[in-house]
């Protein structure tokens, strides 16, 4: 399966948008049904003590949080990232530990791949996207591409795509909403304007 579109976010730069998509408290807040996204060590990290370890509550993100805050704990290039997912397909909702891998990340792309799996499903993907000027403001193009296998997959297209379409869709509704709240920020301020460009 593969999707690709582009989101559009008025009045704010490619620095405040690039900031905001490498905050993996972001995104974890983003995905629909995601219980859990936090760094690992490696490929095949222990889920159970990871959702032990993980904060019943997530630090504050843009425009809350300082610039310095979130530059800090961003996405690492060769980074690992375990997250267990939720997600309903038809009559059944597999929980999904996925781990992703943090391809490549240089201003303004950035690429991930990684793999999931649940009790009789599993899925792999592949990811990427890269910020551009526009006229209003920044759009972000993105593409991805996935691989489902198992109980999920003899569901068939019919039943997966929709589900698929769904999660994309409100993934960057919920980013877009945050980066406006970003954008209004600086605009009543210049002082994130200022912290965010000061980091690039």
């Amino acid at each position: 399966m593969e999707f690709s579109g582009t989101v559009s976010i008025d009045g704010t730069t490619t620095e405040e948008v690039w900031l905001a998509l490498s905050d993996p408290v972001m995104i974890k807040q983003a995905l629909p049904g995601c219980q859990f996204l936090v760094e690992c060590e490696d490929e095949d990290p222990d889920f159970d003590a990871l959702a032990a370890s993980a904060p019943e509550e997530d630090p504050p993100t843009l425009p809350e949080a300082s610039a310095e805050d979130i530059a800090e704990r961003a996405f690492e290039e060769g980074g690992h990232y375990a997250a267990l997912m939720e997600i309903s397909v038809g009559s059944v909702s597999p929980s999904f530990e996925t781990v992703v891998t943090i391809e490549e990340r240089e201003f303004p792309r950035m690429h991930a791949a990684g793999e999931g799996s649940a009790s009789s499903s599993s899925f792999e993907m592949s990811s990427g996207m890269e910020l551009a000027e526009s006229e209003d403001g920044v759009d972000v193009e993105w593409w991805a591409e996935a691989d489902v296998f198992g109980r999920v997959a003899q569901m068939g297209q019919r039943v997966i795509n929709p589900v698929a379409n769904r999660v994309v869709g409100r993934f960057f509704d919920q980013v877009e909403k945050q980066l406006q709240d970003v954008s209004t920020d600086s605009e009543s301020s210049g002082g994130l304007r200022s912290r965010v460009s000061s980091l690039f």
